[in-house]
């Protein structure tokens, strides 16, 4: 055999074992893209989108002054309302919602316009807890229907 040939086989099977050793390895995969609205000066609207990055989502944050159109446009009713809002594959989160409850809520598809945690719960991820607890996570509709999503 000649020293050519042997080269073009050598480099055959060293790209078929590569192929076969990576053939096990799971495939990188961006974070689910979340874009949150918040006011440029909110610490805890910063502290919740860091807790979905950790969670791995991919987040864009949008800095607004004026929060009240992107909630009109969403239904998210005054009663419903909190610091931020997140757009999540067409779903409205309001509020300190865990990266649990959204994963969930994109798992399970439910027919609503989204999540939220009404005010500003003191245990919430992006407040002072890293545990939720002591409140909470309710979906809602634009017709003003409620359940609760999570218990904390």
């Amino acid at each position: 055999m000649n020293a050519r040939l042997c080269l073009y086989i050598l480099i055959a099977m060293l790209g078929a074992g590569m192929g076969a050793a990576n053939a096990g390895q799971p495939k990188r995969q961006a974070g689910q893209a979340i874009t949150v609205y918040k006011s440029p000066t909110c610490g805890c609207c910063a502290g919740w989108a860091e807790h979905l990055r950790k969670n791995g989502f991919d987040v864009t944050v949008v800095n607004k002054q004026q929060l009240g159109e992107i909630k009109t446009r969403y239904g998210i009713a005054p009663g419903l309302q909190s610091c931020h809002t997140a757009i999540v594959d067409g779903y409205a989160i309001e509020g300190h919602v865990p990266a649990n409850d959204i994963r969930r809520l994109l798992a399970e598809r439910p027919k609503v316009t989204g999540l939220t945690a009404p005010g500003m719960p003191a245990q919430s991820p992006g407040m002072s807890g890293t545990e939720p607890k002591g409140y909470d996570v309710l979906s809602f509709e634009r017709n003003g229907r409620t359940r609760v999503f999570s218990s904390y």
